[in-house]
């Protein structure tokens, strides 16, 4: 059976090596987050630091740091999971099968969360501020709580079963919260609490929340899940977690997880919100202060022996990389039933996941007919940008399975490559435009705005990828250093732009940059002018202009980070020869990206140099952390 609670959890993984205790004092202002960094790059234990100044709460780190932890957790129900899942997909395969599904109506059962009077979790009362306070990254805008499960449910139906998790970052101080009385919640309206919320403000009150951290892993787990609307989230956790998640009824009040190791309650008044950030995100950059809803803090509990789980975000992989990996296990399969024609989609965590995904698809339209224009496909690239968190997508790139029966959509280099010896740049671009985007995504035009770009692509190659730079190439003043990311793929280091911004950290400016667009898109239109029919640089179908191109060439995770990151489609991807027809823009020749950092960009994340320097210190030979191996 899985873990009941997230002390059983630390016992097993420390009797198998695959925890290690650390008794020595250590800061939660940014060392903590610098050594699980550096945990995670190097595959290391899960760390319990014991003695964290300001705290008399040990904090754990990188639980989930490996692919062989994360199986070691929810060894006992992934594969029960996975049954269920089966037999979603096809509910035939219990009577073919027997023997593998004779177990699955009673882990159904499990999915059934149980009402209990008391629980663990009341045994203490204690001030926010008695709460380990980690900061992860050095402009961030306080401590942040980054692994809670947030709980509310619906006012006009209060029920454990009309009720969402969901993981929403959680600032614990810093701006202008009032110490001990506040904290700030960042969530958009569209999310399962969002419509909470606003039943809540439809009835003229406040929304009761319950922020759950610590217990069974797998309530962590189900509040990342993009699980269909209607279900809860709980009854998910309850089949990974494989028992049933117990939940303390109270009246007139959210009910509360019986075996959370803390527990803050409060409520969200109505209109109520405050500047919440900065904070370094999981796209590599920092989000910039904006209002979000203030949450005002009734009370907080804790169990006895109660661990403060933390995580880590910022430029990918991090450590939700593995939370991905466990999403698309669990659900890879599903995807099928959901959008038909669709065979596999892949959200690229290296590009921060919602910038980039990758989509096998398949065309059965007019199956006499031998075209290769794309059809079926942006049928199914709508119904993938119309699910879920699918929609916050910026690019999406869509081919078929008829053209590589074999290729699947995390095989990235090889999409590229299949996708680059067939796109007509004529016929295949097809843009979004003045859309949302993901509110962490600064590249666009505004807060939550910018645009979108499907590339669909079917048929015979049509080109030969290049592979290699020939000598004397020629380039416009301002550009040079041809570097090759991927076949068919040239990146040059364009034009410094001047990085004073031109959007106060606070503004919530609907657009954003504007006053210097002008110059840099000057730069992309005087080389793309300069590449003639006959220049070397045509034989490239796709063209990137950076700020190091060496930087970017380095590896595929910096192609894909810089790129899709710092790029909006209907600003920064032009052509060239480029042209419209019947309001449909593309070009004859390479498609080029100017990805290159804007003034109106947040900054991306960096480490504090003093901090680095002291952790080293502290991971040498002799030193306290010299057993981690960091």
């Amino acid at each position: 059976m899985g873990f009941k609670t997230l002390q059983a959890c630390v016992s097993a993984l420390r009797s198998e090596g695959q925890l290690i205790e650390i008794d020595h004092p250590i800061d939660p202002h940014l060392q903590i987050a610098e050594v699980q960094r550096r945990l995670f790059r190097t595959g290391g234990p899960a760390v319990l630091f014991t003695k964290p100044h300001g705290s008399a709460f040990p904090v754990l780190v990188n639980l989930y740091g490996t692919q062989r932890r994360v199986e070691r957790i929810f060894t006992d129900s992934l594969d029960r999971v996975r049954r269920l899942v089966e037999l979603k997909i096809d509910p035939a395969e219990a009577l073919k099968k027997p023997w593998r599904y004779w177990r699955s109506p009673y882990d159904a059962l499990s999915m059934l969360p149980k009402r209990v009077r008391r629980g663990p979790v009341l045994a203490h009362e204690i001030a926010l501020s008695s709460l380990p306070q980690v900061t992860s990254w050095p402009d961030d805008g306080g401590p942040f709580i980054t692994l809670p499960v947030v709980y509310t449910e619906d006012p006009d139906r209060p029920s454990t079963q009309h009720s969402n998790l969901g993981m929403y970052r959680v600032q614990l101080g810093g701006n202008e919260y009032q110490r001990d009385r506040e904290i700030g919640l960042h969530y958009q309206l569209h999310r399962g609490i969002g419509v909470h919320h606003a039943a809540a403000m439809a009835r003229g009150e406040g929304l009761k929340v319950s922020i759950f951290v610590g217990g069974a892993p797998a309530l962590a787990v189900s509040a990342v899940m993009p699980l269909p609307e209607g279900l809860s989230e709980l009854t998910f956790a309850g089949v990974l977690a494989g028992h049933r998640i117990p939940m303390i009824a109270r009246a007139n009040r959210p009910a509360i997880y019986a075996e959370a190791d803390f527990v803050i309650e409060g409520t969200v008044l109505a209109g109520a919100t405050k500047p919440e950030g900065p904070f370094g995100d999981h796209l590599g950059y920092y989000s910039r202060r904006h209002d979000f809803p203030v949450m005002r803090v009734a009370h907080v509990w804790h169990r006895d022996g109660a661990i403060w789980p933390v995580t880590v975000v910022g430029r990918p992989p991090q450590e939700d990389t593995l939370f991905g990996w466990l999403v698309h296990e669990l659900t890879g399969p599903v995807i099928p039933t959901v959008l038909p024609g669709v065979k596999s989609v892949h959200a690229v965590d290296a590009s921060g996941v919602h910038p980039l995904l990758l989509a096998v698809g398949s065309e059965r339209y007019l199956p006499w007919q031998s075209s290769t224009r794309p059809a079926e496909l942006l049928t199914q690239a709508a119904a993938i940008l119309g699910q879920g968190q699918l929609s916050l997508a910026k690019y999406l790139l869509i081919v078929s399975q008829g053209d590589a029966p074999h290729l699947n959509a995390d095989a990235i280099p090889a999409f590229f490559k299949h996708l680059l010896e067939r796109t007509d740049w004529r016929r295949d671009c097809h843009f979004h435009t003045e859309t949302t985007i993901d509110t962490l995504d600064y590249s666009g035009s505004g807060f939550n705005a910018g645009s979108k770009l499907v590339v669909a692509a079917r048929g015979p190659a049509v080109r030969s990828l290049p592979h290699e730079i020939s000598g004397g190439w020629s380039l416009p003043d301002g550009f040079s250093l041809p570097r090759v990311c991927l076949p068919g793929v040239v990146a040059l280091t364009g034009p410094a732009i001047d990085p004073k911004p031109q959007l106060a950290a606070s503004s919530d400016a609907s657009i954003w940059g504007q006053a210097g667009r002008a110059s840099w898109s000057a730069d992309i239109d005087r080389l793309c002018r300069a590449i003639h029919s006959a220049h070397p640089l045509r034989q490239w179908p796709l063209v990137l202009v950076v700020d190091d191109s060496s930087f970017v060439a380095k590896s595929l995770e910096n192609f894909l980070w810089v790129t899709f990151t710092r790029s909006n489609p209907a600003a920064d991807v032009h052509g060239i020869d480029a042209t419209v027809h019947q309001k449909h823009w593309g070009c004859s020749g390479p498609l080029v990206i100017d990805a290159r950092l804007k003034p109106h960009h947040a900054p991306p994340v960096e480490e504090d140099p003093l901090v680095t320097a002291c952790v080293e210190k502290l991971c040498a030979q002799g030193g306290p952390l010299a057993d981690l191996h960091l």
